[in-house]
């Protein structure tokens, strides 16, 4: 049997429940409460897998996970972003580590632009006059996508070199 690290297992499901979450959005404008759930409720077992320590580690996540809640729980109050999305990158900041998580914004915030300018020009070209949704999962799940692929490719890259020195 080959020997697979379970970290490996855990973003590989991460990664499916984000492209479930970005479909649903496209779809149904909504992201599911279960699949939220889901993926914050696994963040331990990944946190376990990865060795993480209680302090500072898993503190650090937590802190995260709560001060991206508390900003774009603001956002949603202002009806500036969806429920579904303020409760899936919560979930991702359980995930992903802070420094980590500030390029995910990046790159939501530049692939969420995009989407807007896209999903405005459809709007318009179809001549609707109601006001379009956007679908910010697809952002959202897009950056989380890039930051899971960026640091595989990284440990690969880490395990490769060190295995070939040797």
């Amino acid at each position: 049997m080959p020997d697979i690290d379970i970290r490996y297992l855990l973003q590989g499901a991460l990664a499916i429940a984000l492209v479930v979450a970005a479909f649903t959005d496209i779809r149904r404008r909504q992201i599911d409460n279960w699949l939220n759930l889901g993926i914050a409720l696994t963040a331990p077992l990944y946190w376990w897998a990865a060795g993480y320590s209680l302090w500072p580690d898993v503190a650090y996540q937590l802190g995260l996970a709560l001060a991206v809640f508390a900003f774009f729980a603001v956002l949603f109050a202002l009806r500036w972003m969806g429920g579904g999305d303020v409760k899936l990158l919560t979930a991702l900041a359980l995930w992903i580590a802070p420094h980590w998580f500030w390029k995910l914004l990046v790159v939501m915030a530049l692939v969420g632009g995009l989407l807007t300018i896209v999903t405005g020009a459809w709007h318009i070209a179809r001549r609707q006059r109601d006001k379009a949704a956007i679908p910010y999962g697809v952002a959202i799940a897009t950056a989380g996508l890039w930051v899971i692929a960026t640091q595989y490719s990284n440990t690969v890259t880490i395990t490769s070199l060190s295995t070939g020195l040797q």
